[in-house]
């Protein structure tokens, strides 16, 4: 039975969403429907079709009473609505229906795994949010709450962890049978730990052990874990919060973490070998992933940042947006991305140059746009004109742009959006260090509309950031202190490309 309160937020966005014109959206990653969007939710191949649910506020452009929304996709780009799937309407999620994931039953159901949500009056007058974990099932559009929520409580977890900071379950499905499920918590040092559940049918739970634990060396809470083998690894996504700079690898604030190690799955013990940021752009958190039915391991992340929230207006009709989809591969002992391989039928008029010497500013015929995939190889020449620094700058008019750079002397990387139009006061840059071998550097820059990503050297890194730069800015310029010698093949990418296949 679907709750008046989830009947009004369907009816709301069906309506609302018509008053958004197609070309006032991203092309090929998703937005949401109307209002607010933040942390995917319920990553997942069902029936057929890949599922992405996100938190959701429909009625406002910020964040406020979290919803899940709900789009299916058979091939990670081209994206369709489906109405809301769960609402706050029980007591015990009343305050919002936060972050979660999903599985597919025994029986052929889907269930979607959240956090509910209740505001509690403390013996001190102030007030929290208990946190506790909550399913409903359903049949990849209708779902119906579990009638014993909450099925993952405070009274389970062991002395000293928080029930307020207590979020996001991540739950996944082994050969056997068995249920996981990986949740962020807070213990009493303030720092963050992930801890671990396990059940036979997906309904009756029970802790296994803490995972991992930060002891204060990453941030602060740990939202949005994801946990999962990958090339004989297991490796461990969070999402800290309150993060200090580390060098140039982790940045302050809302930030990425991967780990990846090894896992005692009798002791349900992690142990961390190797860490770094997930992006090293501006906008990037809370990613979830998914195994495809072909077998590649695929993430998704929301393509924004919480200190960065106010680069778009309130008053418009929506905000938020995801990641491309990207495959992952562990090599050389670090988390590699590219975007899906699907991206490359969507490509169409090639434009290519080879072997283009660079010293100064250069714009070539027809590179420019701003749904394009652009590829870029660059030889560094040896001798007097040594590269000190190049330079791609893109979305640019007369007035606006935003750059990506490299600086040969330091090793760093740099995005830039501080000239592309935006009046707030928030984060415009964010540098990296890149190792690399001084004999070619590749990179890969896709856009759409509202967005940037980069990947670099065949995605050792990938930064990602969004603009909002009127759509008529859609040059690009190609600059180098020195001489470098460079290749650019730049691809159109249309939603129905000729000779495509897309219905």
């Amino acid at each position: 039975m679907i709750s008046q309160t989830l009947r009004d937020a369907r009816k709301y966005e069906e309506i609302n969403e018509k008053k958004i014109r197609q070309e006032e959206r991203p092309d090929f990653h998703l937005s949401t429907r109307v209002g607010w969007m933040n942390d995917p939710n319920g990553f997942s191949y069902y029936d057929g079709k890949y599922h992405l649910f996100y938190q959701y506020n429909p009625y406002e452009s910020r964040w406020g009473s979290m919803h899940w929304g709900h789009a299916v996709s058979t091939d990670l780009l081209h994206w369709e609505y489906c109405p809301a799937a769960l609402a706050p309407d029980e007591a015990y999620d009343k305050d919002g229906c936060f972050s979660g994931s999903a599985e597919t039953l025994e029986d052929g159901r889907q269930l979607l795994m959240y956090t509910g949500v209740q505001k509690k009056t403390l013996p001190d007058g102030s007030v929290r949010e208990e946190q506790t974990q909550c399913v409903a099932v359903g049949d990849g559009t209708d779902y119906v709450k579990y009638e014993k929520n909450p099925v993952i409580t405070s009274d389970m977890l062991p002395q000293g962890c928080s029930k307020y900071d207590f979020r996001d379950p991540k739950i996944w499905k082994e050969a056997d049978g068995t249920f996981y499920c990986v949740v962020g918590n807070r213990p009493q040092d303030g720092s963050g730990q992930i801890l671990l559940f396990v059940s036979k049918d997906g309904f009756d739970w029970k802790f296994k052990s803490v995972l991992a634990e930060n002891r204060n060396r990453y941030g602060k809470m740990w939202e949005c874990p994801d946990f999962f083998k990958l090339d004989d690894k297991w490796v461990l996504f969070t999402s800290p919060q309150d993060m200090l700079p580390k060098d140039l690898e982790y940045h302050n604030g809302y930030g990425t973490l991967c780990l990846i190690g090894a896992f005692d799955e009798k002791s349900g013990m992690f142990t961390e070998h190797a860490n770094q940021s997930i992006d090293y752009g501006i906008d990037f958190y809370a990613p979830q992933t998914i195994l495809t039915p072909d077998g590649r391991r695929v993430m998704i992340g929301w393509m924004q940042n919480w200190d960065t929230c106010s680069i778009r207006g309130q008053e418009e009709p929506w905000f938020g947006q995801m990641s491309l989809a990207r495959e992952l591969e562990i090599k050389n002992g670090r988390l590699y991305q590219k975007p899906v391989r699907e991206l490359e039928r969507m490509r169409c008029n090639r434009v290519s140059y080879s072997d283009v010497p660079l010293n100064g500013f250069l714009t070539l015929d027809g590179i420019c746009g701003r749904r394009i995939d652009l590829e870029i190889v660059l030889r560094p020449k040896q001798g007097e004109e040594l590269l000190r620094q190049f330079e791609i700058r893109f979305a640019q008019d007369e007035r606006f742009y935003t750059s990506f750079s490299f600086k040969t002397y330091e090793s760093v990387l740099k995005i830039d959006r501080k000239f592309s139009g935006s009046t707030r006061t928030i984060v415009h840059q964010r540098r990296s260090l890149l190792k690399w071998a001084k004999d070619e550097l590749k990179f890969r820059l896709i856009l759409d509309r509202y967005s940037a990503e980069i990947f670099v050297n065949d995605g050792e890194q990938v930064l990602t950031v969004t603009m909002y730069t009127d759509q008529s800015a859609d040059g690009i310029k190609f600059f180098a202190d020195g001489t470098v010698n460079m290749d650019v093949t730049k691809y159109d990418l249309c939603m129905q490309a000729e000779g495509s296949d897309w219905k």
